[in-house]
């Protein structure tokens, strides 16, 4: 028997442009000796689909050379321990304008390409507001550190890059799912409509309205016992 799978159309949507890969063209340059070199890349960007305000989160990164297009190390003036350092570009949310990622290479060879991480590079970052925004490849670096780049790459084909959405919610707030309410609790907690006081309302009773029930049943209760015990002396003395 065949099991047909059904996924919703937005699913597939979603799953199609995140796995779409863009060609991005850079323009790349050797600090030490100034020589520059055309490279393209297919850069695949994963946009996360749960970022929140204060929790950092990371953005995909996966790139492959075109054939034809590879960087080439140079002759000479690089540096052993080389690292990949990935930036995506974010638009649309306020205080958060990029993220970072970082990857060790294999050990570059002078006048070869410099071959890209073969696994997916984190950029990470921390939002501090909500909103909705997009994410976009942007730069890439080849060093030692962030700040000690041998080779700089900056994008050429800015406007044919992808933009991909990106939504940056609050935190809800979090609860102990150890810690059930007593009875007690249960029983004072009522649902109010959003802007109304917790008067109790409509066709139930109140907090305050069953505290006054009990009360008046507890006084019912005691003056019938001492009727009845006035009662039994009357009949006593008799």
């Amino acid at each position: 028997m065949r099991v047909l799978l059904l996924v919703p159309a937005a699913t597939l949507l979603l799953s199609s442009a995140a796995a779409r890969a863009d060609v991005v063209e850079y323009e790349c340059k050797v600090r030490a000796t100034g020589e520059t070199e055309d490279v393209k890349v297919e850069v695949e960007l994963t946009v996360p689909t749960d970022a929140q305000v204060g929790k950092e989160m990371a953005i995909g990164w996966h790139g492959s050379y075109v054939e034809g297009s590879e960087l080439r190390a140079p002759t000479t003036g690089l540096e052993d321990g080389l690292k990949l350092y990935a930036y995506a570009g974010i638009s649309g949310i306020d205080k958060l304008t990029s993220a970072t990622g970082v990857a060790e290479l294999e050990p570059i060879i002078p006048g070869a390409p410099v071959r890209l991480p073969a696994t997916t590079v984190d950029m990470k970052t921390t939002p501090k507001n909500p909103g909705t925004g997009t994410v976009h490849a942007a730069s890439i670096n080849f060093g030692t550190s962030p700040s000690d780049r041998a080779i700089e790459c900056e994008v050429k084909n800015g406007d044919a890059r992808t933009d991909y959405p990106l939504n940056v919610t609050r935190a809800g707030e979090t609860t102990n799912p150890s810690s059930s309410p007593t009875p007690a609790e249960t029983a004072t907690k009522t649902r109010t409509p959003a802007g109304a006081a917790d008067t109790g309302g409509g066709g139930e009773a109140g907090p305050d309205g069953r505290v006054l029930v009990g009360v008046g049943g507890l006084l019912v209760l005691a003056s019938a016992t001492g009727l009845v015990l006035r009662r039994r002396r009357v009949v006593a003395g008799l």
